[in-house]
């Protein structure tokens, strides 16, 4: 009996007056509620908090989220019966799976689901128990294996996608005849490397594929590769910081190609570093959605929710990233099924999701097959001194043709 009060399902007020309980959601108020006539509904997030290469990032995306649940709060919460905790469980997975597990093992009862989960390999390393324990959780990554997990509601294209428009993309821009993807291990790495690869192919370029340790420090192969292959295009994934190594040393080496980043090798203290001329000169960033200053009513609120912070597209994922998870908390408590189970039920019958305008509806399709729910349209940005993140946008929401025709029918890397 302890074990199904533990994990039974919240059905609100019994005849008696007494509440069942669920894991993750209590009948008492959240610690700092607006209202204490609501309950709580307690949200786990871990992120690269401190000494991992995304942390500039993921503390943004972390008070961005704090920041939207703040709002949804105020607003009277999840259908006016909830309001949501996301600030007390939070962890540093220091972008390591072992810390990852770790730190998911601590507070995996403690909550109904994971607001934030950041990282493509961190999340694997989880994966297996989010779905035995039905958890959903908003990723702080864009793999295409969040595809196939009905646990897991991704928000954007996913890096094979993004990739792939990149590639399209420069084939209008700049006609190049060979690409080279350097990349990180896993799934974030190999996801981008497994599009690019794709679209060459699709197109008759040359291709080839260097994968790269992280670390600034660590960057002399990739280098050595760009530098001796010389490939017209050279699509990125890695950290910001391997980023600005391998651009500013290519380029004091000679090379004189192209380079477009996934969207995390960017950061806006890359224009202050020793790289910067040669970024401005090289290098351009694809997004899955619209920077910090767009003008959509989801930015708007955003800017507003968190003056006086210096911009940072950090804050405009982790906001983008939080719609999904209100709206399954919505039809979860609009159906009276408030449990984890009831969560997952209500994820799979979302077909949109309101953005608020940061991005269109049917970036929120968890219903349809992953071929048919996949989201196809990112941006390319380039970088500019006078933009409040670094970037302003080259190309608006678009789908290439290579994109347009390809079939998710597995994760992308894994055909790499």
């Amino acid at each position: 009996m302890a074990l199904l009060s533990a994990c039974g399902v919240f059905r609100g007020d019994d005849e008696g007056g007494q509440s069942a309980r669920t894991t993750g959601v209590t009948s008492e108020p959240c610690p700092s509620a607006v209202d204490s006539g609501k309950g709580c509904i307690y949200l786990g997030t871990i992120s690269d908090l401190t000494a991992g290469p995304f942390a500039a990032l993921a503390v943004p995306i972390t008070d961005a989220q704090k920041a939207f649940w703040a709002r949804v709060n105020k607003a009277g919460g999840i259908g006016g019966k909830y309001e949501v905790d996301v600030t007390r469980y939070v962890r540093d997975n220091k972008y390591n799976p072992e810390v990852h597990r770790q730190v998911y093992n601590e507070i995996k009862e403690q909550v109904l689901g994971l607001a934030q989960t950041l990282g493509s390999p961190t999340t694997a390393a989880i994966i297996g128990d989010l779905k035995a324990s039905s958890v959903v959780s908003a990723p702080a990554s864009w793999t295409s294996a969040w595809e196939f997990e009905d646990v897991v509601i991704e928000t954007g294209a996913s890096y094979c996608v993004e990739a792939m428009n990149a590639v399209d993309y420069a084939m209008e821009a700049y006609r190049p005849k060979s690409v080279m993807a350097v990349h990180l291990a896993g799934d974030y790495g190999a996801d981008a490397a497994a599009g690019a690869k794709v679209a060459a192919e699709a197109h008759g370029l040359e291709f080839t594929s260097v994968e790269t340790p992280p670390g600034a420090t660590e960057q002399g192969r990739a280098i050595t590769e760009i530098t001796r292959a010389e490939p017209d295009l050279v699509i990125l994934t890695t950290g910001p910081a391997d980023a600005a190594t391998i651009v500013g040393q290519s380029a004091a080496a000679g090379f004189k190609g192209r380079f477009i980043g996934t969207a995390p090798t960017w950061n806006p203290a890359l224009l202050k570093s020793p790289a910067a001329e040669a970024l401005k000169a090289l290098y351009e960033q694809s997004s899955p959605g619209r920077s910090w200053n767009a003008d959509t009513p989801g930015h708007q609120a955003m800017r507003a929710s968190l003056p006086g912070v210096t911009p940072n597209d950090g804050y405009t994922s982790g906001w983008a990233w939080a719609y999904p998870m209100k709206a399954a908390l919505e039809k979860m408590v609009a159906d009276g099924d408030i449990s984890r189970a009831g969560l997952l039920a209500a994820v799979k019958s979302l077909k949109t999701v309101d953005y608020e305008g940061m991005l269109p509806p049917e970036a929120g399709n968890y219903a349809d097959d992953p071929d048919t729910a996949a989201f196809r349209q990112t941006l390319i940005n380039k970088p500019d001194d006078s933009a409040p993140t670094g970037v302003t946008e080259v190309r608006d929401f678009f789908t290439g043709p290579t994109a347009k025709s390809y079939t998710f029918d597995g994760p992308c890397f894994a055909k790499l």
